[in-house]
C-alpha cells in the first residue's frame, strides 16, 4: 500500500513546488516592472530636464551620458553600429561575445530577429534585444500550460486510484464473507474426519484419514488467508526452514507417481533462517510458486527444490527451482503481469499476486532468477 501512495505524493509535492514557484516568479516580475518603470521615469524627467535648460553651460552630452547609464541599469541587450556595419558601442552583452567579432556579429542577427533595428542618419542602426522580464513572461504561458497538464493528470489519477479502491473494497468484503461462509462447512468436516479416525483402525483407510485431515487444515488455512485480504499484514517472526519443509512435505505426498515422477524437497543449513512478515501471506507466495513448478514440468519426471538460505549482506532468500524447461526469454517481463497465463486454463493471476504480497506487504522483492536449467523465483526478504 505505501508503494501506491508514492505517485500521490510525487504528484502532489510537484503541484505545490510548480505553484510556490509561479507565486515567486510573479512577485519578482512585478518588482521588476517597477523598476522598470521607475526608470523610465527617471529617463524622461532628465530628458525633459534637459530640454528646458537653455543656458550657455547646458552640455547635452551630459545627459547622452546619464541616459546611457540607465540603460545599462535596465538589463537591455544592446549593440550600436555604424552607417558601414561597423560596432561603436554595446550594453549588457557577454563580454566573450564582445571580444568575438565572430560571434558579436551572429549576435547582432539575433537581436535583429527578436527586434528591428532602429536606422539613424547620424550614428547607423541601434539593435535591440529584450531584457529579463520579456524573456521570463515567454516562459510562463509554457509553465502554466504544464501545471494545467498535471493538475488534470493528478485528477485523474486520483479518480482511478479511488475506483481501484473501491473494487478493492467490495472484493475484500467478498472474500472475508466467502471465508465465513466456509467455517461452518470445514467446522462440520473435521468433526466427521475425528468420527472417521475412531472407527477406522490400520491400513489404507487410516492413511486416507490422515491425509484428509492434512487437506482439511489445507482449507482452513486457505480460509484464514480470505480473511486477511485487506486487512494490515502481520509482522511476526517466520522460520523459513519450517516454512519450506512444511510446505515440500505437503506437496510431495500430493504430487504425480503414476504416469510421471514428480520429486519435490527442501534445502536448508542446519542453522536457524529467520524473517519477520505474514507467514500465512509467504505460505501463499510459496504454494503459487510451488505449483507453476509443478505444471512447468508439463507431465514429465523432474524435480522441484524449495530452498532457504540467509544472505551476506542480510536478510533471506527463499527459492523454488525446478529442472523444465524454463521460461522463454521472450516472456520473461511478461510473467508477473496479471491476467498474462501460458497455460490453456490459466488465470494469470498467482504470480502477480504473488509478487504484490511479497512487495507491498513486506517489501521484498519477487524475482525471475539467471539459472542454467529449469527456472528458479527468489523471494528477497528482510531479516
Amino acid at each position: 500500500m505505501k508503494r501506491r501512495r508514492w505517485p500521490v505524493m510525487i504528484m502532489v509535492i510537484g503541484v505545490l513546488v510548480l505553484l510556490g514557484w509561479y507565486i515567486g516568479y510573479t512577485r519578482h516580475v512585478v518588482s521588476q516592472l517597477r523598476g522598470a518603470a521607475a526608470m523610465q521615469g527617471r529617463m524622461y524627467a532628465r530628458i525633459y530636464e534637459a530640454l528646458q535648460d537653455t543656458s550657455v553651460d547646458a552640455d547635452p552630452a551630459v545627459v547622452l551620458l546619464d541616459l546611457s547609464q540607465e540603460i545599462r541599469e535596465s538589463g537591455l541587450p544592446l549593440v550600436v553600429t555604424d552607417r558601414l556595419g561597423r560596432v561603436t558601442g554595446t550594453a549588457n552583452i557577454p563580454r566573450d561575445i564582445e571580444r568575438d567579432t565572430a560571434r558579436l556579429r551572429q549576435f547582432i542577427v539575433e537581436l535583429d530577429q527578436k527586434n528591428p533595428p532602429i536606422a539613424d542618419r547620424a550614428i547607423g542602426a541601434v539593435h535591440l534585444g529584450d531584457n529579463g522580464i520579456v524573456t521570463g513572461l515567454q516562459v510562463i504561458p509554457l509553465l502554466q500550460a504544464f501545471g494545467i497538464v498535471l493538475l488534470v493528470g493528478f485528477g485523474v489519477y486520483a479518480l482511478i486510484e479511488r475506483g481501484r479502491a473501491e473494487r478493492e473494497k467490495v472484493w475484500a468484503g467478498m472474500a472475508r464473507e466467502a471465508a465465513h461462509q466456509l467455517g461452518t462447512p470445514l467446522s462440520a468436516l473435521a468433526g466427521w474426519i475425528e468420527l472417521l479416525g475412531e472407527t477406522v483402525s490400520g491400513g489404507t483407510a487410516t492413511r486416507a484419514v490422515d491425509a484428509m485431515g492434512q487437506d482439511l487444515q489445507r482449507l482452513e488455512r486457505v480460509s484464514h488467508r480470505f480473511e486477511r485480504i485487506g486487512r494490515p499484514p502481520r509482522d511476526e517472526k517466520v522460520d523459513c526452514n519450517a516454512l519450506v519443509d512444511r510446505l515440500a512435505s505437503y506437496f510431495a505426498a500430493r504430487a504425480p507417481t503414476l504416469a510421471r515422477t514428480v520429486r519435490i524437497r527442501s534445502e536448508h543449513p542446519t542453522e536457524p533462517v529467520v524473517t519477520h512478515g505474514d507467514q500465512v501471506l509467504l505460505e501463499w507466495v510459496l504454494e503459487v510458486l510451488i505449483k507453476n513448478a509443478i505444471d512447468a514440468l508439463g507431465g514429465r519426471n523432474g524435480e522441484v527444490v524449495v530452498s532457504a538460505r540467509p544472505l551476506p549482506e542480510g536478510g533471506v532468500r527463499i527459492r523454488v527451482e525446478d529442472d523444465g524447461p524454463g521460461v522463454p526469454r521472450k516472456l520473461r517481463k511478461r510473467i508477473f503481469d496479471a491476467g498474462f497465463s501460458t497455460k490453456d486454463r490459466g488465470w494469470g493471476i498467482g504470480l502477480s499476486l504473488a509478487r504484490r504480497i511479497v512487495e507491498e506487504n513486506h517489501d521484498g522483492k519477487l524475482v525471475l532468477a539467471d539459472t542454467d536449467r529449469g527456472a528458479a523465483f527468489d523471494i528477497i526478504l528482510r531479516g
